[in-house]
């Protein structure tokens, strides 16, 4: 192919590529709000994970819809508040490992595709993997996604997960006479803003 018609079929076919679709970055907004909720021989606890931070990227097709690339979010273990006090803090930090593992970290592993919000919530499935205390394991969760003129995507989910699935003894509180079960529910209500 001779170098003019070669430059014309890449000055008609780029701008056509350009047109059929957008891709954005986002990142975590501040008016997240990640939880942890558990039982215990006592009673029910609840913990609120005060510092998290993550990033997101979207490809915006020409139709509306919106395939999601990529999402993380890692929220600090320190940051982790009990209803029960700084005790059960402590055990918590402890148990998750927090000196060595200092983070947990939820991660988008496979993209989805052609997700039609148009402005309403879609609930759709997402697999993910989750770190825990240095340890990582393939979840698949029902997520809430909606959007708000490509400015804003939002998510909302939860997963309950078994704590020695993460090679983590549940902790303790009150010299041992409280005690927690295994399994735990993270839920977690999103929002990611646009940075480009």
């Amino acid at each position: 192919m001779k170098p003019v018609k070669l430059f014309l079929l890449i000055a008609i076919i780029i701008p056509f590529i350009s047109a059929t679709s957008v891709k954005n970055s986002y990142i975590l907004s501040k008016d997240y709000v990640v939880t942890i909720n558990g039982t215990s021989n006592l009673h029910n606890w609840n913990e609120n994970v005060v510092t998290a931070t993550g990033n997101a990227n979207a490809t915006w097709n020409t139709d509306g819809s919106f395939s999601l690339d990529a999402l993380t979010i890692k929220m600090q273990v320190t940051s982790i508040k009990s209803d029960m006090g700084s005790i059960m803090n402590s055990n918590t930090y402890k148990a998750l490992k927090s000196d060595v593992d200092p983070e947990i970290i939820l991660v988008l592993s496979l993209p989805i595709n052609s997700i039609q919000s148009a402005g309403n919530e879609k609930t759709m499935p997402a697999s993910c993997n989750l770190t825990i205390a240095g340890v990582t394991k393939a979840i698949s969760m029902q997520v809430k996604v909606s959007n708000q003129a490509h400015g804003k995507l939002s998510f909302e989910g939860s997963q309950s997960i078994n704590m020695t699935d993460y090679n983590i003894t549940p902790p303790t509180a009150l010299f041992g006479t409280l005690k927690t079960g295994k399994l735990i529910t993270i839920s977690f209500k999103t929002n990611y803003t646009i940075t480009d």
